[in-house]
């Protein structure tokens, strides 16, 4: 069988905060429609590295990249519109963090920033998204109310929706589940197989369980370096590395 397409293709990254530097000669290969985990300690450059792939970092302070990062073959640190770039590459953060408007207002304001405005385009597209994000027929008799009145689940998945609602190719996930309790990460669990048929999802996750559920590739970083990428069950079951295994096997971090 022939390999996806690389989506994104990363080629000696370092990234530098002020004089700390962050990653270290990051180099690797996600493929399209798949899910790539990315595991490791508390500051090992995980959250950083994925900040990286839709520039997120270009708003801290004295941030230095150097090395290639190719997004669909295109050079994102080249002559890219950055609005575009986030766009296509959308962030669901580890806090849920819905606007204060209602549910409906929240899936529709994206396509309204890009300048959808016809009501009938815009309920489709708010329909969809939650349908999508496994939320529609939990909040289809309250899309006027306010969003802050859901669970937390119900937030994480309604910010989910939001980001899908500007039809994105890759889903950005910084820890999505890490505040909800068990049953809400079982629900988006699910959902990120389903998503993975029409996106491209790589999610940072402090649970290794949860890395070896949903991913089929992961990345195990370590003070700033990718120590090893393999298929999900090769770096758990037998990892190439003596580092990995030491994590794993749970000697530290």
């Amino acid at each position: 069988m022939d390999p996806r397409p690389a989506k994104f293709q990363v080629q000696g990254l370092n990234l530098w905060y002020g004089q700390t530097q962050a990653l270290k000669s990051v180099s690797l290969s996600m493929e399209a429609n798949t899910i790539t985990a990315l595991i490791g300690p508390s500051g090992c450059g995980k959250s950083t590295f994925l900040r990286v792939l839709d520039r997120m970092n270009d708003l801290i302070d004295g941030v230095r990249t150097e090395g290639t990062v190719l997004y669909d073959g295109v050079d994102i640190f080249g002559a890219v519109d950055v609005i575009e770039l986030r766009k296509k590459i959308g962030m669901v953060f580890q806090k849920p963090n819905p606007f204060p408007m209602s549910i409906y207002d929240n899936v529709a304001y994206g396509p309204r920033v890009h300048g959808v405005k016809d009501r009938k385009t815009l309920d489709a597209t708010v329909e969809r998204s939650l349908v999508n994000a496994a939320l529609f027929d939990e909040v289809k008799d309250r899309l006027h109310k306010p969003a802050l009145g859901l669970s937390g689940g119900q937030q994480q998945r309604l910010c989910i929706a939001r980001v899908l609602a500007v039809e994105p190719d890759v889903l950005l996930m910084d820890e999505p589940t890490s505040a909800l309790d068990p049953i809400s990460t079982a629900k988006i669990e699910n959902l990120l197989a389903e998503l993975k048929r029409s996106y491209t999802i790589v999610i940072v996750t402090h649970n290794m369980q949860q890395a070896g559920r949903v991913s089929d590739m992961t990345g195990f970083f370590l003070h700033g370096e990718l120590v090893e990428h393999a298929p999900t069950k090769e770096l758990f079951f037998n990892p190439r590395d003596e580092r990995t295994e030491n994590y794993i096997s749970g000697r530290f971090g």
